[in-house]
């Protein structure tokens, strides 16, 4: 059989070995930039840092905390009161450590707890202070009741604030499945 696989790969014309040629290339090109891989989260208990930094072990992605201008205090109910008001007026937190430029990344895993029903609208700050055209996002993301409406309503407040970027499908599972992640990360070709 090898035998013939090589008397095929002889009689190819020039033009069908340049093809071949250029196409190889291409696909190690794809695979090459598939490695700029950013692993962006917020978080306020811990959660979803414990994910984010699982990500970025099974991914080889840079890992960046986005951190609020002003912190959110340690009191759950006062966090949450303040949540809920940037949520109902659709607010975009600051952001004290925001980088200038996240160009070298084609790959963005977004990480976020579920505040009130959807995304923290410091997510949407982060997304829309760059040009994402032609950017994969992947957000990931857990809470306390696992609901999967709020889970559906932070997936659209990602595609709305991610302008140009294509958004895939979200993982949305406990912080502490490491199953369900690793499963994610495979199922997307996000392993490395």
């Amino acid at each position: 059989m090898l035998m013939i696989l090589n008397l095929t790969a002889c009689s190819k014309t020039p033009e069908e070995k340049e093809a071949q040629t250029k196409e190889e290339s291409q696909v190690t090109q794809q695979t090459e930039s598939d490695g700029n891989v950013l692993v962006a989260y917020f978080s306020w208990s811990g959660n979803t840092k414990e994910m984010a930094e699982y990500i970025a072990q099974q991914t080889g992605g840079d890992v960046f905390e986005i951190e609020p201008l002003n912190a959110y205090p340690e009191d759950y109910n006062e966090t949450t009161d303040i949540a809920k008001v940037e949520r109902d007026e659709n607010q975009r937190p600051e952001i004290a450590n925001l980088p200038a430029s996240i160009d070298e990344y084609d790959t963005i895993l977004i990480g976020y707890p579920i505040w009130w029903h959807t995304a923290p609208m410091i997510i949407g700050t982060f997304l829309e202070n760059y040009d994402l055209t032609d950017k994969n996002i992947y957000p990931f993301t857990q809470s306390a009741s696992m609901d999967t409406e709020q889970f559906e309503n932070s997936m659209d407040f990602i595609r709305e604030t991610a302008k140009g970027a294509t958004v895939h499908d979200g993982l949305f599972v406990n912080s502490s499945n490491i199953d369900g992640i690793q499963d994610y990360l495979n199922t997307n070709g996000l392993a490395k």
